[in-house]
Order: structure tokens, then C-alpha cells, then sequence
């Protein structure tokens, strides 16, 4: 039973990321998600890209990401959207769903989506944007994942089959996390294992 769909610490219930920019191995105990983070973009290899593909169809593997596009940090956004749209590609060849980081670049993950018409999830990770953001990623038929930092305002809008929750790399329980958000448990598990399973 998946509880938290994002998490640098393995734990049972949660799906694992990692980042194949540097050799990883698996341990079979866990669920993963794999991606390469725009933040490490500008170190991505050919060798990185092959890991990706690699790690992408190990049955061990249940989401692809963390990918996106960051404004801030990492390589120039022309090739950041190269890699995510290698992401979003890979998605839709292996049917996981793809898990987001999106900083101050929105309307190009909106329009990402556009363009892919995606049949998988798309689910944008550690939301904490305002209402209004919230409502047009919503029309666009992302699913949101927030953390222990949330905007209170914007859980008044998201209805509780798109809403998610991680951990990310809080120290706070995926519990602690749950406990606060408008979620009836039986209602979450049954979401995650229809987006994940």
C-alpha cells in the first residue's frame, strides 16, 4: 500500500526517488520513482541518459521522475525541456505515471502537457501554490502532491481524488503529513494504487 508518493528516505509504503546523474542501485525492498531533477541537468551524460532508460522498466520502479523544468537552478530551460520531454515519453511507453518539479515555469509545464496528451498521470510534487494556481493545474488535469509546507488555502481546492501526499525530504512521518489534510484513508490507498499499481 502506497501512503507517500515522494521520498528521498526509503521507507515501507513510499516510493523512493532517485536520480541515476550518478550510478544507483535498487534495493528490492522499495518502490522507486527515477528521473533525472532539472537541478542536476547541466551533469546529465549520455551514461545518465542510459541509466534512465534502463532504470525507467525495472518492475521496482512505479513512477517516472522527479523531472520538470526549474527557472532557478540547473541547465539552460531549452535543454531541461528536452530531457523532460524524454521524461514524459518514457511515461507514456511504460505507463507510470510521471511525477513533476516545476519552479516559476508553470505555464511551460502546461503546455508540455498540451502537447504530450498524455493517457498517464501527470502529478506536480511538493504543491504550495496559491488557489489559483492550483485551479488551472486542476483544468488541466494534473493531480497535486503536497508536503509538511502546504498552502491551507489551496487544499480548499483541490478535490481529494487529485490530491496526493509526500514527504519529500521532511523528517515528518508520511502520517503527520496525512493527518492534516481533507482525506479519508480508505479513499487515498485506493487512489494511490489506482495511479501507481
Amino acid at each position: 500500500m502506497i501512503l507517500d508518493i515522494h521520498t528521498h528516505r526509503p521507507a515501507p509504503g513510499a516510493i523512493v526517488n532517485v536520480d541515476p546523474v550518478d550510478p544507483v542501485t535498487l534495493d528490492r525492498q522499495y518502490l522507486y520513482s527515477v528521473g533525472l531533477h532539472p537541478w542536476n541537468s547541466d551533469r546529465v551524460t549520455p551514461e545518465a541518459l542510459a541509466r534512465l532508460d534502463t532504470f525507467a522498466a525495472d518492475p521496482a520502479v512505479v513512477a517516472i521522475g522527479e523531472t520538470g523544468l526549474d527557472a532557478l537552478h540547473g541547465a539552460a530551460i531549452d535543454f531541461q525541456q528536452h530531457l523532460f520531454d524524454h521524461h514524459a515519453e518514457l511515461s507514456e511507453s511504460l505507463r507510470k505515471p510521471l511525477i513533476i518539479h516545476a519552479v516559476k515555469t508553470f505555464p511551460l509545464v502546461i503546455a508540455a502537457r498540451r502537447r504530450h496528451n498524455p493517457a498517464m498521470p501527470w502529478i506536480i510534487h511538493g504543491f504550495r501554490g496559491k488557489p489559483q494556481l492550483a485551479d488551472e493545474l486542476l483544468r488541466h488535469g494534473f493531480y497535486l502532491s503536497v508536503g509538511a509546507r502546504v498552502n491551507p488555502a489551496s487544499l480548499a481546492v483541490i478535490p481529494s481524488d487529485r490530491l496526493l501526499a509526500e514527504t519529500d525530504d521532511s523528517r515528518l512521518p508520511i502520517s503527520a503529513i496525512l493527518s492534516t489534510l481533507p482525506v479519508d484513508m480508505e479513499q487515498y490507498t485506493t487512489l494511490t494504487k489506482q495511479i501507481f499499481e
